[in-house]
């Protein structure tokens, strides 16, 4: 049986018939008293939560999204169409993956061309048509002595007599979309690593009693940092020695060994590699000769290891908290879901909200055409790149800044955990990605759910009377598990109005080697040190209020002296309001101000309320921290990351503009393929189409605490936009989930519940519960060639 549409596949992935695939954990069921084609006001309420049956807690709302989700990834057969379309030209030689070596050009990445706004937004208006779709290609040509990336548009889609394959060079400020690739070559660089770890083999099992040569039964690995080092002309690739874990925890990047080795990889022909150097317990070497003599001469100080063992293990330790051993509170769910989805589609509508959701192998998840009571609020947000810059006395920590979606959060957005991730209600969709000739399903990898804050959004006392309302808020949420690191990404959506779009960090630290690293880390283990670094993760908010034209308001709180009328000519100490407007890009690159001393809203200044203030949306830090990057001039980035020095930034909207990062700059940082600072040149900024590029994140510096893993609570960073004099009033007020009660003398005289009755089914706690023996993984569909009826499963991670 197919791979049903209850199954949702971002990239509408469509599998055969005859393929029998894993059946979704929440399926859809079509609420009673829902009309086909209905969208909001149309949804009758089916039950009243006056009964004693069971809670119909499965129940979902199924809608039909007023449009095509033209942001959607591509079908399974458009894919597969294009690989083949691409294995037909002859000028790119290529060779299918499954059977290529690193001297054969292959495709990396086949997935849909996000369509320019000037042509999205007449479709989305219903001024103009479909746009036409395209695929963005992404080859990597290896047969070659300087082997490269290069970007391909191919369409229009279908492919037909009328497609075309040309370079796609209009996104990429560098001129071209083309990278450099200065390390081609894993398995030689693996082979050359090893004969080092060989070479030192004597030196290591004298301090470690292990090796790293590349046997079965080697103890340690070597690995080291990202980006490479250009040093004058040269490819520098500086390594360090870690244990392996002894069992199948991924504790790895906890257990470094303070041993580190300079490589010299220029070029592709391994037998001119070499070794540069050695650097232990701050001392450099310049020769593995040296280094042996040193360790070898008497009062040489030789440190212990850094061995895995249940400080390194997530799993149940030490004493049971007390009564942990019972279940703790469960949300439900007791007149089924309050919001419909278009499933084929991947349309969303809560309350007065609604939006189309978006997925690629870079960033994940993104969202289009937020609208807010029927006007558009937001075209699009998303995650555009997250950086980890460490810091520390080795040349490892030193050298390592990860530009993570050069690894990608697609390929890692696993299978979420019911119960745990999400509650166990929540709608559960799969996401696509395509990969190196395959397209990866991994099955509910979002989910959306709505929950109680655990605090009222309102709340009001007084002698005779007190009112509240409750607080519940929508989610869509992921984790991707890049590396080391989980990242858990939100959007939530409020009944006042409001969206928070947050982050939190949990997973294993990447650590350092204690000796010499007191300036740049705690010690948190017997040779640990945390590693010091900044999360910075950078988003596009490109927002439209009341239309296009658009202008970022300042209105700060200053400080002042002011003499009034009625103060009998004394000087007043008091504080007051200065507005300003972001004219033009050249003061653009924008701070929180100290003390949360200014606010920022997107307004527009054509488009007043009834009392003469401008409607917008204001842009505000919230939980956690709001962060740019502490290193000044990063020696590793160069160009690389050129977002990451301020909180946030505004730009003129440009569709050649679509993206401030780009997954390969990491290759060569000097020469990035997009350069954040030329998207800065002057141009104005008022009652223009505007973009706001901000940042999340969080400044690292991890303890005792972080052991085994980086917790939630603490890791975790977000940002809210909320009406500022958008409407006449708070939203939340039209929530019919809010109680009165009206007391005197201590005795109730009224409750006013606003014609919401308390549900009084019952709860089947079976239903709270998710399978979790059904954890499936990833499907994985071969393209080239296209076997669509040869599926199995595989779960890759970046180890």
């Amino acid at each position: 049986m197919k791979l049903t549409t209850l199954c949702l596949l971002i990239s509408t992935t469509l599998f055969s018939s005859a393929v029998a695939l894993p059946q979704p954990k929440a399926p859809w069921v079509k609420r009673p008293g829902h009309y086909p084609g209905a969208s909001k006001g149309q949804v009758k309420r089916a039950y009243t939560g006056t009964n004693t049956s069971t809670c119909p807690v499965d129940e979902k709302i199924l809608i039909k999204a007023p449009k095509k989700n033209i942001f959607m990834g591509l079908e399974d057969s458009e894919a597969a169409a294009v690989t083949a379309f691409l294995h037909k030209q002859d000028n790119l030689n290529l060779t299918a993956v499954e059977n290529a070596t690193s001297w054969d050009n292959v495709i990396l990445l086949v997935e849909l061309l996000q369509p320019n706004k000037s042509d999205a937004l007449p479709y989305l208006n219903s001024e103009g048509p479909t746009p036409e779709r395209y695929a963005k290609a992404t080859i990597q040509f290896q047969a070659t002595e300087e082997p490269y990336i290069q970007e391909w548009m191919v369409g229009p889609l279908p492919i037909s007599d009328t497609s075309t394959l040309q370079p796609l060079n209009y996104l990429y400020n560098k001129g071209t979309g083309t990278q450099r690739v200065y390390d081609a070559d894993d398995d030689a660089l693996d082979d050359f690593m090893n004969k080092i770890g060989a070479s030192i083999a004597d030196i290591t099992l004298a301090l470690w009693n292990g090796t790293a040569m590349g046997l079965d039964n080697d103890t340690m690995s070597i690995w080291g940092i990202d980006p490479l080092w250009h040093e004058n002309g040269r490819i520098i690739y500086w390594s360090g020695f870690w244990n392996n874990p002894t069992s199948f925890y991924d504790s790895s990047t906890l257990l470094p060994l303070g041993l580190y080795v300079k490589t010299d990889i220029t070029g592709r022909d391994p037998s001119k590699w070499s070794v540069q150097g050695w650097y232990y317990d701050g001392e450099f070497y310049p020769s593995t000769e040296a280094f042996r003599s040193a360790f070898y001469s008497p009062g040489f100080e030789k440190f212990g290891p850094n061995v895995d063992g249940s400080w390194a293990h997530t799993k149940q330790q030490g004493p049971e908290l007390p009564y942990d051993e019972m279940a703790p509170p469960i949300p439900v769910l007791p007149q089924g879901a309050r919001y419909g989805v278009d499933i084929e589609e991947k349309y969303v509508e809560w309350m007065d909200f609604s939006f189309y959701i978006s997925f690629n192998r870079d960033t994940g998840m993104k969202l289009f055409d937020v609208k807010y009571k029927g006007e558009r609020i937001v075209y699009e947000v998303g995650l555009q790149e997250a950086l980890a810059h460490y810091a520390g006395s080795d040349p490892v920590q030193s050298g390592t800044a990860y530009l993570d979606s050069y690894y990608g959060f697609g390929p890692y957005a696993f299978e979420l955990v019911g119960g745990f991730d999400c509650p166990s209600y929540a709608t559960f969709l799969n996401t696509s990605f395509y990969v190196d000739e395959t397209t990866h399903t991994h099955v509910n990898s979002l989910c959306l759910f709505e929950i109680d804050a655990g605090y009222p959004i309102q709340r009001h006392s007084t002698s005779q009377y007190v009112s509240v309302t409750k607080n519940t808020i929508f989610t869509l949420r992921s984790v991707s598990t890049v590396g080391n690191y989980d990242y858990m990404f939100d959007y939530s959506f409020h009944i006042d109005g409001s969206i928070q779009i947050s982050v939190r960090a949990s997973g294993y630290i990447q650590s350092a080697y204690f000796a010499k690293n007191g300036d740049y880390g705690y010690k948190i283990h017997d040779n640990l040190s945390g590693s010091m670094h900044d999360h910075v993760l950078n988003y596009k908010l490109d927002m439209d209020i009341d239309g296009t034209a658009n202008t970022l308001m300042k209105t700060a709180i200053v400080p002042s002296k002011e003499s009034y009328p009625w103060s009998n000519g004394q000087m007043r100490n008091t504080m007051k309001l200065e507005r300003s407007f972001v004219e033009s890009e050249d003061e653009s690159k924008l701070m929180w101000p100290a003390n949360g001393g200014a606010m920022y809203s997107v307004v527009n200044k054509d488009s007043k309320n009834k009392y003469g203030e401008y409607r917008g949306y204001r842009i505000m830090p919230a939980t956690g921290s709001a962060i740019h990057l502490t290193v000044e001039d990063s020696t590793n980035l160069q160009d690389a990351a050129n977002w990451a020095t301020h909180h946030l930034f505004v730009t003129k909207q440009k569709d050649t503009e679509m993206r401030n990062a780009y997954p390969y700059n990491s290759l060569d940082p000097a020469y990035p393929v997009i350069d954040f600072n030329k998207f800065f040149n002057g141009e104005s900024l008022e009652q223009e189409d505007i973009v706001i590029h901000f940042n999340l994140g969080m400044h690292h510096v991890p303890d005792t605490s972080d052991l085994p893993n980086t917790v939630f609570t603490t890791a975790q960073s977000a940002l809210t936009l909320l009406p500022q004099n958008y409407m006449l009033n708070d939203p939340s007020v039209q929530s019919a989930n809010q109680v009165r009660i009206m007391y005197k003398n201590g005795t109730v005289q009224e409750v006013e519940r606003y014609g919401v009755k308390q549900p009084t089914c019952q709860v089947d706690l079976a239903t709270t519960s998710t399978n979790l023996s059904a954890y499936v993984g990833d499907v994985v569909v071969r393209k080239f060639p296209y076997e669509p009826l040869d599926w199995y499963y595989e779960t890759d991670s970046i180890a």
